[in-house]
């Protein structure tokens, strides 16, 4: 479609001449419950200013139709006009008011106005998700984030709905509304409509926008704090979701994280909280975890709880609900100028996630340990692949733009911007926070902008700092070269800096300056691993002496990057990786217990530890491992140890040891305990052989009791997921689960067991469902892919490979973004761990040249991922 991949070019061209005043966007969705509608009214008026009069611009729309595009009282043709993805206009005034109407599409793809039908009880709700450039969808739009404008909503919706926006509502007017006095709170169907008169917003960007509208469940709030001026801010919170899920809704839990998290954030940034209300919409099928919509965010609604889950997801949900609550002053008040620098947001709010659940006294003081165990491991995956980019990115266009929503920008710039708050002081970091948001309030800005008000605010020069930082790509090693004299006294101990995943390969990237904690750890009188001394100094170039250690006895661990003050990946000298062999588990001290299971990893997918070392470290130490979010990410690399790093002929030993473990914790955990529940989710992700397996089916029919483990909903989807992907679960049986379990997560569930089971059949219509029809919402192509997926069918998926790379192209033009995205993703033959799929890979590669940036950036990273697994199985061959 043209024009539907706006460039950078494009939309710099247009700010330079336009500025936008405001947006009045009227929608009608009184449609939304008619399954048959497909389209819903959008008029949208814009006033804009433009420097050169008598020019021409564009506005960009995704509709089925436009029906009328009037310009300064003059009216055009939309058949001229619109292209199908741009509204052109011509003949600009000084100043200038275009109103669109036009009717937009309901989505089923999480982009845009998502519709969704609740199986439970029928109800329909709505909502918006636009990042990085759906707004388009539901309005027209100057769709770049350096146009700011205020917004004002109205909505006319179904009169038993509640309508929510950015801004408060000022009046709710109804229409022919029967039964007499229905109202929002009684949850009546009646007929008629109502329609919602939002106050107008602050100015903000496009892809802020929000709407959500349905008779969603409401827990209601107030946050009150008394300003260093005397007045008192007041901000009325809400949080939300569907009736169906209403009793597992523990509201008051998020409402409270929220309060200390408003507490916590109004002290540090000394800008009052500047969006009025704060609403949290907790919505279906929802793409990602959440946005950060100023004053009514939404999430994923898998946050609310229908069945026990670990403490680990708790603090996840907290985590997520002070980012999103960080981007209302990094992001939402102040704004990055282009996706460029989108991690002018992205970074500050996943490092102020957990540095917030710290700072604002909740209960999850472990957040950095989760941080440095799974957030950093998403971050040098990503920074390992061909495609890497800077913290600060080089984003062409709208493509490029979603596809930065990567490791890089969040987890990578979260831990150089933690390493940045130990260089320049945490005072001097959040002053400079503070002058930031005074001097951009509701304005756009570039990386200079903040490093400018950070060397005011620390005394130090930055720009080195930024550049090797911020501007450069690429994750460095660090490993400890460690010499002793005759009495095992060290004589040098140096670290080396590289930047290849093998020492033994030269560098190809750039050696960084990095402040490290060096930890030396020995054996305490109860046989724990305990650190004896704690090295601070800076790393710079390809080898640093560290002076302090000389005259030392040699300890058995020395631990790089102790405290996890910095990014990179740690090694081991010989000495330490074999204490870690026998002692991991006995570290104490949970961060450096953390960072050296994170360390291992490192070390096996890179092809320096057989994969089978890493399983045999994990069946030895997890069961002792205390910290349940460490303990669920062992779980997942241990089952990708075996399925993708292991040799192939030593794969099927190495699902038994892991089911036999699991079976064994299992047995052994405490009842009740988190830890019990994540060991039966593992012996039901690696459940095999018959004895695992029968287990699994009387835990279901209740003929097998493990004393504490509760069987509940989402773990007995769990065991059937297990049965189906054995081929051990019957279509009757489960069809009689999902009538047990008619809910939308059910259905997702039951998907995914339907498209894991064994056979031809199963594999043949999971991938029907998603590439022969557009019917599927977003959750359920989801599961198919996984279902289909499943590593141990790679027999039964292997003749997909071929109609997969010829089919790449067309899916990517004809799919909305998030779909050919999974279909890319999830589609890739990546079990297929051969020299083969390999070579059909760069085949394609080879021969698309002209395909897609963003595609081929996809394809290539799946390639590299494979790639990888081959380099790991030679090591576990070795």
């Amino acid at each position: 479609m043209p024009g539907k991949n706006l460039s950078r070019d494009e939309a710099q061209q247009r700010a330079s001449i336009l500025a936008v005043d405001g947006y009045r966007v009227r929608l009608d969705v009184t449609s939304a419950p008619d399954p048959a509608a497909a389209t819903f009214r959008s008029t949208t008026t814009v006033a804009f200013r433009c420097s050169q009069p008598g020019a021409a611009t564009f506005l960009d729309l995704l509709a089925p139709a436009v029906r009328s595009v009037t310009l300064n009282g003059r009216a055009l043709d939309p058949a001229t006009a619109y292209d199908g993805a741009r509204v052109h206009v011509d003949g600009l005034a000084a100043e200038n008011e275009l109103t669109i109407e036009a009717d937009c599409a309901y989505s089923r793809t999480g982009e845009g106005l998502h519709r969704f039908v609740d199986p439970v009880d029928g109800e329909t709700y709505l909502y918006t998700h636009y990042e990085p450039a759906d707004a388009r969808r539901v309005f027209a739009t100057f769709e770049q984030p350096d146009l700011k404008a205020p917004f004002t909503f109205t909505v006319t919706a179904p009169a038993a709905w509640d309508v929510w926006s950015n801004a408060p509502h000022e009046n709710v007017t109804a229409e022919n509304v029967t039964p007499e006095g229905v109202t929002p709170e009684d949850g009546a169907t009646g007929s008629g409509t109502r329609t919602w008169e939002f106050a107008p917003t602050k100015p903000i960007s496009t892809y802020l926008t929000a709407v959500v509208a349905g008779p969603y469940h409401v827990a209601r709030d107030h946050y009150s704090r008394e300003l260093a001026d005397g007045t008192t801010l007041e901000i009325p919170l809400s949080a939300m979701c569907r009736q169906s899920l209403a009793p597992y809704f523990d509201a008051e839990e998020i409402l409270g994280v929220t309060k200390l998290g408003l507490d916590f954030f109004h002290e540090e940034f000394d800008y009052p909280y500047p969006f009025g209300k704060y609403d949290q919409a907790f919505v279906p099928e929802y793409n990602i975890g959440a946005m950060e919509n100023p004053g009514c965010v939404t999430f994923r609604e898998e946050f609310v709880f229908r069945s026990k889950v670990t403490d680990a997801a708790y603090e996840a949900r907290a985590n997520v609900i002070l980012h999103e609550m960080a981007h209302m002053w990094f992001g939402d008040l102040v704004t990055m100028r282009w996706w460029d620098d989108l991690w002018l947001k992205e970074s500050f709010a996943d490092f102020m996630g957990s540095y917030g659940l710290i700072g604002a006294r909740t209960r999850y003081s472990s957040a950095w340990v989760t941080f440095a165990n799974q957030r950093k491991a998403w971050a040098y995956r990503q920074d390992q692949f061909p495609t890497t980019h800077p913290i600060t990115a080089d984003i062409r266009d709208l493509e490029d733009a979603k596809l930065n929503f990567d490791g890089i920008t969040y987890a990578k710039g979260a831990s150089v911007l933690k390493q940045l708050v130990a260089y320049a002081g945490s005072e001097a970091f959040f002053e400079g926070a503070r002058r930031y948001f005074k001097r951009h309030a509701f304005g756009n800005t570039e990386l200079t902008d903040l490093l400018d008000i950070l060397e005011e605010t620390s005394g130090r020069d930055l720009k080195a700092w930024a550049a090797s930082w911020l501007q450069t790509a690429g994750v460095n090693s660090l490993t400890p070269q460690v010499t002793t004299d005759a009495e095992g006294r060290i004589t040098e101990l140096a670290v080396l800096q590289d930047t290849a995943d093998d020492p033994a390969t030269p560098s190809r990237g750039v050696l960084r300056p990095h402040r490290i904690a060096l930890g030396l750890y020995d054996r305490d009188s109860d046989g724990a691993l305990v650190r004896t001394a704690r090295i601070e100094l800076d790393v710079t170039g390809s080898r640093t002496v560290v002076t302090e250690a000389a005259g030392r006895p040699r300890p058995a661990l020395v631990l790089l990057n102790d405290d996890d003050l910095t990014y990179c990946k740690i090694r081991f000298d010989q000495e330490s990786l074999e204490t870690l062999r026998t002692g991991l588990g006995d570290i104490r001290d949970e961060l450096s217990r953390a960072l050296a299971w994170s360390a291992v990893w490192n070390l096996t997918r890179d092809g320096l530890m057989p994969a089978r070392d890493y399983v045999a470290l994990v069946l030895r130490f997890a069961g002792q491992e205390g910290n349940i979010g460490v303990l669920q990410s062992l779980h997942v690399q241990a089952k990708t140890a075996v399925d993708l790093y292991a040799d192939p002929a030593w794969r099927g030993e190495g699902g038994r040891l892991l089911a036999d473990g699991a079976l064994r914790e299992l047995r052994d955990a405490v009842p009740g305990s988190d830890h019990q529940l994540a060991w039966a989710r593992f012996l039901a992700q690696t459940a095999g052989g018959a004895e695992h397996l029968g287990l699994v089916r009387g835990l279901l029919a209740g003929s097998a009791r493990i004393d504490g483990l509760e069987v509940d909903q989402e773990l007995r989807w769990s065991l059937w997921l297990a049965l189906a992907a054995a081929g051990q679960a019957s279509d009757e049986e489960l069809a009689a689960e999902l009538a047990a379990d008619n809910t939308a997560g059910g259905k997702r569930q039951y998907t995914h067991c339907l498209a894991a089971r064994p056979t031809p059949e199963a594999k043949a219509a999971a991938w029907s469902a998603v590439v022969d029809s557009e019917e599927l919402p977003n959750a359920l192509v989801e599961a198919n892919i996984a279902g289909f997926a499943v590593p141990a069918h790679r027999d039964l998926t292997a003749l997909y490979a071929a109609p997969y790379f010829k089919l790449l192209e067309r899916i990517w033009a004809e799919r909305t973004i998030e779909i050919a995205m999974r279909f890319v993703g999830g589609f890739f033959p990546s079990a297929h761990t051969d020299e083969s799929t390999l070579a059909e890979a760069d085949a394609w590669l080879d021969g698309h040249p002209q395909a897609a940036p963003a595609l081929r950036r996809l394809v290539l990273e799946r390639r590299d991922d494979l790639a990888r697994a081959l380099r790991a199985q030679a090591c576990d061959r070795a």
